[in-house]
């Protein structure tokens, strides 16, 4: 019994270690599941809205056929009132490409440079002060910017790149119904009052689809690949997380299989269109149409849909389509 008996310090001793054990394990659910309640300083940052107020005869999509990415991009956007309807003199322009892998372009992977440098070129002429470029790649980011020709393509057309280092991240209140709060590439979006997301048009494994609304993916920090357990639900989530200024769907070249990450130039078709709209989900109903599928298209455009965050009925939106 002696052996056995534990004094009054030593049990408080024990008593303390394990309240934090569990403690800890309690933070580390709530990290897990995007419940955190804040930064370290204990604020809740809050994105801002970088949509632009349209009157009710102006088009919320425009879709652009020909064979040029520039020539697209200005033909899209100019249906819809040209860059300078959505982008003022002043403004910082953040423009987020999807350079989640390090794939070469014609693989269809990631944003097409032309696309991107033509995107960034009409915000700097409608009187931007200044274009961000960033993404929070799924492989080593420098090589992901170099060997997708997003690095190249930014700089010649006059954007600062932003690489996704530690100190640009905080803790954002996302108030969705599948994230709560979540670790996002924070400093750009802090800076920028207009943002324009540019992704490309491709099959994905997990979702059926990677477009624009999957695009803002890239954004997030921390352990990101758990919320493939509800992948729908944290797309539909980024329809009310932010309200960009305008999507670009990238669909010079589709990847049709094997997606997201492809490999094969079989598995990459040409569609030679360029979508620019400023519904999310009307976008990508339309982008889903590209990828040859017969079925209503993936979970996470219902999902939006019912929630009042877009319309996936595209055909009932005032659209335009354009000849380059």
């Amino acid at each position: 019994m002696d052996e056995r008996r534990i004094d009054r310090r030593e049990f408080l001793r024990r008593a303390g270690a394990t309240g934090l054990a569990v403690a800890g394990v309690t933070a580390g659910a709530l990290y897990l599941h995007g419940r955190r309640p804040g930064g370290l300083d204990g604020a809740v940052r809050r994105l801002k809205r970088y949509d632009v107020v349209l009157g009710p005869s102006e088009a919320r999509m425009a879709i652009a056929r020909g064979k040029s990415p520039e020539g697209l991009a200005r033909a899209a956007v100019g249906a819809m009132g040209g860059m300078e309807r959505f982008v003022r003199k002043g403004d910082v322009v953040l423009i987020k490409p999807n350079v989640a892998f390090d794939r070469a372009p014609s693989l269809g992977a990631t944003t097409n440079p032309e696309t991107l440098a033509a995107v960034v070129r009409l915000c700097l002429e409608a009187g931007a002060r200044k274009a961000l470029v960033t993404d929070n790649p799924i492989n080593q980011p420098e090589g992901c910017f170099r060997k997708s020709g997003v690095e190249r393509a930014a700089a010649e057309a006059g954007a600062t790149l932003v690489y996704p280092r530690a100190g640009a991240f905080e803790e954002v209140f996302v108030g969705g119904e599948a994230i709560g709060t979540w670790p996002m590439l924070y400093a750009p979006l802090k800076e920028a009052t207009k943002v324009i997301g540019v992704a490309p048009c491709k099959d994905h494994n997990l979702c059926g689809a990677s477009m624009t609304m999957k695009n803002w993916y890239g954004l997030l920090g921390g352990r990101r690949n758990q919320f493939h357990q509800d992948i729908h639900g944290v797309i539909a989530d980024f329809a009310h997380l932010i309200r960009p200024t305008l999507v670009f769907l990238d669909a010079t070249r589709v990847l049709m299989r094997n997606g997201p990450t492809g490999g094969s130039l079989g598995d990459v078709a040409p569609a030679d269109t360029v979508v620019c709209g400023v519904d999310m989900v009307a976008v990508d109903a339309f982008g889903y149409t590209l990828l040859g599928r017969d079925d209503e298209g993936p979970d996470y455009l219902r999902r939006a849909h019912a929630r009042g965050l877009g319309n996936r009925d595209w055909k009932a939106l005032h659209y335009r389509e354009v000849q380059v």
